[in-house]
């Protein structure tokens, strides 16, 4: 029998929104947030945690990178191997992390934005400091553990972390409409950092600072606005700005050289090469002529980009320029968001560590809890082998005169005796009095004979005495704050002893670079662009001697100033606008630069239909003519702007501008159409309008017909087109209305 189908009729956007909701709150909490208390994503807790489960010790050999993967994949993370693969990957990278916690073995990657090699070739194995702060006391109930995806394992919901990760290593993630940046810090100021809120927990941002100074990059460098971060510190959230640091090396013949021993923090990567690029930029557009080389000397030994000067180059004012136009100084965009009870919360930096306090008496006290009830185990059965062997010939005659384990265990417990035949009525009476506890009774059943030598008694009361008083010890850790703050920060002054390392990114006040720009020079420059969408600027005297050439090679030949912008006007109605100083100045048969690449304009998206100085612009009134027929007249100091890219005009619907051209006096439009229609009319019958106008009608098309030339005809002016092998003469149309149909020619 089919089953009945149940329809559940519901608002389509509330379960929409329901759907949406649950999805971003899964990938907030649950993959691209780190957790305030062990300062780590799902991905890498998880890893971590598998490296544990598979005993890849710090002092174990290496294993394939691949295994790893495939089994935290397999058992806890059933996402895509490489996002397990990318995050072993970068806890293993120095130059990212301020404590890496994976030991790579092969090509785990470069600075220089190289990608680690394929998981099947790499090895890795846990560091000594994630195996001792943040994996250690697992097994003593530490942490809650939950189901995995399938229920078939169990992980933990958070590792024991005993130190705060979150500021040391730092973390960058991207949720959904939402993300985290935080910087790395130094190992051992931020322990200091814990300690001080442990001793006065009412401490705040600035007294916190005495102790973190700031980030501390592994890349090193200088942060630059010192009195910004205690307001980044407060908030969670602000600009850091970070310098890479600079030397400069004399050399001979007074040609000095700029060294750059380390960089921004946010240069890792990728970043290297284009900083190279923009280095090359600078000379080949002019920017500086004082830069004659650059070359990456960079290897394992740290960075090392070195920057040849002329002579008698100032390298200082090189540098600035540097820091001003390259990402020699850069940002790092601070927002210190991570999940706490449950939820994403952004927090400064006295709230993590308040956090993470909480977060390590809680594991604390989960530790000791765990521990005493151990030790209270082992001294009940203690005291019971104790009290066993003083009465060890009453025991052997109850398990010789037991038929099963079952009634010497009921003798132990509760003095049966019954069922037991005893030598003598008095080992009867004496049997009915033992009180063992079941556990007592147990051990005592297991003991071997060789307990029951002299020395091992001994050791027995010695390894009794020693179980009362770690009892002691750590029952004065649970009864007392104070005292379990003292084991926490005995802890942290041990790590911080073996694995604390000197500050590497210094922290100043420095002053805002300004860079005075070279006043340019100005003088009459000819601006000539080819059918290619190539561009250049030449000299005024190179053009007149190429005359003849240049006009015929080019498609656009300007006359302006080195410091005009030239505007580029496209078939989509939008002008782009280029600085005359930004094209290469040179020789006449030299090739140029795109327009593509030097504007907003995109070649492969539009195409231009007129080209001008802004200068030549100002003065004078523009034409614009459209396919559906539309025209109007704009005043050219409308298109003096400072926006890179501007709508010339405004179209209608599958519209496009066929023709721009400037409008004189006396000048007459003569409007050419697909279907070989001609109408002659005088320019000044077309109004002027803003360019943001749409214009009146110059010419009534009929179905599927569209204008596709506009020619502008001088006073007095002849001129002859070509039309289905014969010539037509311009001038000699008859001169009609606007908005009339005009005259089929061809």
């Amino acid at each position: 029998m089919k089953e009945t189908e149940q329809i559940i009729r519901t608002e389509y956007s509330e379960l929409m929104q329901k759907s949406y909701i649950d999805y971003a709150m899964s990938v907030i909490v649950a993959r691209a947030l780190p957790d305030v208390r062990d300062g780590l994503k799902p991905v890498q807790r998880r890893t971590l945690y598998d490296m544990h489960e598979l005993g890849i010790r710090f002092d174990k050999p290496y294993r394939k990178c691949a295994r790893i993967v495939g089994d935290t994949m397999g058992k806890y993370h059933p996402h895509g191997d490489s996002s397990i693969y990318d995050a072993l990957v970068v806890m293993a990278q120095e130059f990212k992390k301020g404590m890496p916690l994976v030991d790579g073995h092969g090509n785990f990657g470069s600075i220089e934005g190289d990608g680690a090699a394929a998981m099947r070739y790499t090895e890795a194995r846990l560091k000594k400091i994630t195996q001792e702060a943040y994996l250690a006391d697992l097994d003593k109930d530490v942490v809650d553990f939950g189901p995995n995806f399938d229920e078939t394992e169990r992980e933990p919901l958070v590792l024991p972390v005993k130190v705060p990760n979150i500021l040391i290593n730092g973390a960058e993630g991207i949720a959904v409409g939402m993300a985290t940046s935080i910087p790395p810090h130094n190992f051992g100021e931020v322990i200091e950092g814990v300690k001080a809120y442990m001793k006065n927990p009412d401490i705040n941002t600035e007294q916190m600072m005495e102790h973190i100074k700031g980030p501390d990059f592994p890349t090193g460098g200088i942060v630059v606005n010192k009195d910004d971060l205690i307001s980044i510190y407060s908030t969670g959230t602000g600009k850091i700005k970070i310098r890479g640091r600079v030397e400069i090396e004399k050399g001979k013949g007074g040609k000095d050289k700029i060294v750059i021993t380390e960089i921004p923090y946010t240069m890792i990567g990728l970043g290297i090469g284009k900083f190279l690029n923009d280095v090359y930029h600078l000379a080949e557009s002019k920017k500086t002529t004082d830069i004659v080389d650059i070359s990456n000397q960079s290897s394992k030994e740290g960075i090392r980009i070195v920057i040849e000067l002329k002579k008698g180059a100032d390298a200082e004012r090189i540098c600035n320029l540097l820091y001003k136009k390259t990402r020699l100084e850069d940002t790092f965009g601070v927002n210190m968001l991570a999940v706490a009870d449950g939820k994403p919360e952004t927090m400064g930096l006295v709230p993590i560590i308040r956090h993470h306090v909480n977060f390590q008496y809680e594991i604390a006290s989960r530790k000791y809890r765990t521990l005493l009830r151990k030790e209270q185990e082992k001294k009940e059965i203690q005291e019971g082998l104790i009290r066993a062997c003083d009465v060890i010939d009453l025991i052997i005659e109850i398990l010789r005169g037991s038929k099963n384990i079952k009634e010497a265990k009921a003798c132990l417990v509760e003095g049966e005796t019954g069922n037991i035949t005893f030598k003598s009525q008095a080992s009867k009476k004496q049997a009915a009095k033992l009180r063992f506890t079941e556990r007592q009774a147990a051990a005592i059943l297991e003991m071997r004979l060789y307990k029951l030598i002299g020395l091992e008694i001994e050791a027995l009361i010695k390894e009794h005495e020693k179980t009362l008083k770690n009892i002691q010890t750590y029952e004065t850790i649970l009864g007392s704050r104070t005292a379990m703050a003292k084991v926490i920060i005995k802890e942290l002054d041990a790590f911080k002893k073996e694995y604390a390392s000197e500050r590497k990114t210094t922290i100043e006040n420095a002053k805002e670079i300004v860079l005075e720009e070279p006043k340019m020079e100005e003088m009459d420059v000819v601006f000539l662009m080819d059918r290619f969408g190539y561009a250049k600027t030449i000299d005024v005297a190179a053009y007149e001697r190429n005359k003849e050439a240049a006009d015929s090679e080019n498609r656009y030949v300007i006359v302006c100033k080195n410091t005009d912008k030239i505007g580029l006007f496209t078939n989509q109605g939008q002008m782009h606008l280029l600085k005359a100083a930004d094209l290469p100045y040179g020789k006449f048969r030299d090739k140029g630069q795109p327009v593509d690449n030097l504007s907003n304009y995109s070649s492969s998206e539009e195409h231009l239909v007129f080209v001008s100085s802004l200068t030549g612009m100002k003065e004078r009134k523009l034409l614009f003519a459209t396919k559906t027929g539309m025209l109007k007249i704009v005043d050219g100091s409308e298109f003096d702007v400072s926006k890179r890219t501007t709508a010339a005009t405004k179209l209608g619907s599958a519209d496009e501008v066929v023709q721009v051209g400037y409008c004189e006096e006396g000048v007459h439009l003569v409007l050419q159409s697909k279907k070989g229609m001609f109408l002659r009319i005088e320019a000044s019958a077309v109004p002027e309008k803003k360019k943001g106008a749409l214009g009146v009608r110059g010419i009534k098309l009929s179905a599927e017909d569209e204008v596709t030339e506009v020619y502008f005809l001088l006073p007095g002016e002849s001129r002859k087109i070509s039309l289905k092998d014969k010539e037509l003469e311009l001038s000699r149309l008859r001169v009609g209305s606007r908005d009339t149909k005009g005259v089929k020619h061809g």
